[in-house]
């Protein structure tokens, strides 16, 4: 008997939240209007534009190029003339090597070299003189051999007539031949010991062009000893004190060269997987947009964010200034020429949508598919036109409805 009024209780729960259902919905009916004014309605047109859809992320820019300066040569750090974090023009001293070495080294080799021209100008000398001894005892040796000569002539006479015997003729001939043997001789050391007097200028002048070579290096090693900025930059550290010595190419200085910037960038955790090399970046520098592109990313999270670099377009632009902070935004979604509508909350990417389109003196519920939703705008994939005006405000009233009429 119970359970029978518990039915009956049941069923008449029921029926009477029908009754009011019912009694709502048809009352519903005398509060909704049958038209509606066009002019109270907020509506979006489809057009053909960009989709671009990004993730936000923070950047510092960097310069792209570290310059390292070393040490030229061997010395103590006499003065260190730019500290680290300086800002250097190109030219300027960051820090002063001491000479005093150097400068010994350039007096020894002057001294040097002093000392071999004067060597050499002994040698010339000496070759001179020495060429004139030579050409004089050929010149006696010729002589004797022509009157050797003549008195063979008149040795030769003399035996015509009886005046002379054979063999006086053969000692004088005996005589020429010794002489032109010994001339030919003469001659031949004379040639060698000419060579040998050229050998010893040119061993003297070679001498004098490598020291002059050295001098040369010297010179140049000093100009070096003050170390200064090859280019426009931030001196970020210097490696030494003063009064402390350091070897040839001890690194003595690191600095950024401000000629170009690259971004370091910095995004949050939960966008990591969404973030690829190669990604196009938009970085917004005051009223001004650079574009880049997402280089090496660093695969470790610090403080819940993920580090990148970006590599710019435009890497040597006017406004870009060391350590400055700026905003970028990643592009992980693009469509150049799309069939788009401008975003509202309620899209959802790859959904149907059910929104009224204007049609004529009618506002008509269609539904349409939706791609990327952007940051701006979302692509229309399928159920609209374009021209065709979305209705995104103004009919909280006809939600139920499927077709309203439109007062103009």
């Amino acid at each position: 008997m119970g359970s029978n009024k518990k039915i009956k209780l049941f069923l008449f729960s029921v029926l009477t939240l029908v009754a009011i259902i019912a009694v709502a919905v048809y009352s519903s009916r005398f509060f909704v209007p049958s038209s509606l004014s066009a002019g109270s309605l907020v509506t979006e047109e489809v057009d053909h534009g960009p989709v671009l859809l990004s993730i936000h992320a923070t950047g510092v820019v960097d310069s792209e190029n570290e310059v390292l300066i070393l040490s030229p040569g061997p010395g103590v750090i006499q003065s260190i003339l730019a500290e680290p974090g300086t800002r250097v023009k190109k030219d300027d001293v960051i820090l002063q090597l001491n000479t005093d070495g150097v400068r010994d080294d350039i007096d020894g080799i002057k001294d040097q070299i002093e000392v071999r021209r004067n060597n050499l100008e002994r040698t010339r000398l000496n070759a001179q003189s020495t060429r004139l001894d030579l050409e004089y005892n050929e010149e006696v040796k010729k002589l004797k051999i022509m009157s050797l000569k003549s008195q063979l002539a008149d040795q030769q006479q003399l035996l015509e007539v009886g005046g002379i015997s054979p063999a006086k003729i053969d000692q004088t001939n005996q005589e020429i031949t010794l002489a032109e043997k010994d001339l030919e001789t003469l001659v031949e050391k004379n040639s060698i010991r000419l060579k040998q007097l050229k050998a010893e200028e040119q061993g003297l002048l070679l001498q004098i062009r490598m020291q002059e070579k050295e001098l040369e290096e010297k010179q140049t090693l000093l100009q070096k000893m003050s170390i200064r900025a090859p280019s426009a930059g931030i001196i970020l550290s210097i490696s030494g004190k003063a009064g402390e010595k350091v070897n040839t190419d001890h690194l003595l200085v690191r600095m950024s060269d401000l000629t170009s910037f690259k971004i370091t960038g910095s995004i949050e955790e939960q966008h990591a997987v969404q973030l690829k090399t190669g990604n196009r970046v938009v970085v917004n520098l005051d009223d001004e947009h650079l574009e880049g592109t997402v280089g090496n990313i660093t695969p470790m999270v610090e403080n819940k964010k993920i580090q990148f670099n970006i590599h710019l377009h435009e890497s040597s632009h006017p406004k870009l200034i060391a350590n400055q902070q700026v905003e970028i935004q990643v592009i992980v979604g693009f469509k150049e020429d799309a069939l788009r509508i401008k975003k509202i909350p309620e899209f959802e990417a790859g959904q149907k949508q059910k929104m009224f389109v204007v049609e004529g003196n009618k506002a008509i519920k269609k539904d349409f598919t939706l791609g990327i939703i952007g940051d701006d705008y979302c692509e229309v994939l399928s159920g609209l036109s374009e021209g065709d005006a979305v209705i995104v405000e103004g009919l909280n009233a006809f939600r139920q409805s499927d077709e309203i009429e439109l007062e103009k």
